[in-house]
This record gives C-alpha cells, structure tokens and sequence, in this order.
C-alpha cells in the first residue's frame, strides 16, 4: 500500500475528520446563496457581469441581426463593431468606439459604467457620458425589432451633440 493510503480512514467520507467542517461549510454556503436570491443580488454585483461576445445570426442588407438578450447585460460583436446593450427593459446599439478618439470601450463592471481604456471617459450603460475627455454620449445606432431580433442599422450612427432627437429616439423599449 503507498504511504499515502496509510493515513486515511478505511470507512470513506463519513469517517474523515474533515467531513463535519466541510458539511457546515457547505450548509452556510448554501445559506448565503439562498439570502442572496431572496433579498435581490446587489446593483453593483448585477452590473459585474462580463460582457459576452457575440456575432450576428444574420446580416440584413450589409445590417447585423441579433437576437434579443432576455435580460440586462452587454454583448459586443467586435467584427461589426457593435455593443448591444439591453438595461432596465430598453435595448441599445452603440459603435465600440469611444467619441473622444475612437478606442474601443470597455465595461468597467465594479463602476457598471463603459470606460475608455486611453482618456478615462466613463458611460453609463445607455450612453450617457459621465466623465471624462469626451464630450458627448457614446455614438448610438437606429434599431429595428422583427419578433425577437433585433437589427443595428450601422448606417444611422447618431452623435448626441449633432443629432440630439435621433440620439435619444435610438434605443427600443421592449
């Protein structure tokens, strides 16, 4: 028998001294994880999320089609160019670049705000600019809903110093 098989209970499990440690551990874990769901996950846990990439399941006259995300989060198609954004049951399309210099942004998911990585300006998830070098929102494109796509016309990019209506009309309540 090796050496290390000398130094364990013959009975499994049950007969570890660890075992009554690891069983409370696992009970208040589970504890924890149930208060967590019945109070609600804190905003700033919720705005944690990791953006998920995504592509467009089809192209519609040289326009992305997406699916719609089933709750509030961020997707961005790096081949497009495109954040999809769907927050507090509106979806929005934003271009990837920031309006200071054209970097591409990041989420800045302890702050729940998109962030240039290069000037430090910060977005809240619908675009709106908060601080920093810019000095608009983040660039916001038209979308068109079909049942549960939706379709980014990359053609109508709206700059809400320029085009403050078009701006504001480009995001779909769902």
């Amino acid at each position: 028998m090796p050496p290390d098989d000398l130094d364990r209970p013959s009975g499994g499990c049950e007969d570890c001294p660890l075992e009554p440690e690891r069983r409370r551990f696992m009970r208040q874990a589970g504890t924890f994880a149930l208060t967590l769901v019945a109070l609600g996950i804190p905003r700033r846990y919720a705005n944690a999320m990791v953006p998920r990439p995504v592509s467009a399941r089809r192209w519609l006259g040289g326009n992305p089609s997406y699916p719609i995300a089933a709750q509030d989060g961020a997707q961005i198609d790096r081949d497009a160019e495109v954040i999809l954004v769907r927050w507090q049951n509106t979806l929005y399309a934003f271009n990837l670049s920031c309006p200071h210099q054209r970097t591409a942004l990041r989420w800045n998911g302890s702050d729940g705000q998109f962030q240039c990585p290069k000037h430090h300006s910060k977005y809240r998830p619908d675009g709106t600019f908060i601080s920093g070098r810019a000095t608009r929102g983040m660039d916001r494109f038209t979308l068109t809903r079909s049942g549960d796509e939706v379709t980014v016309n990359v053609d109508a990019m709206h700059k809400q110093d320029a085009d403050p209506a078009g701006w504001a009309a480009a995001a779909l309540a769902l």
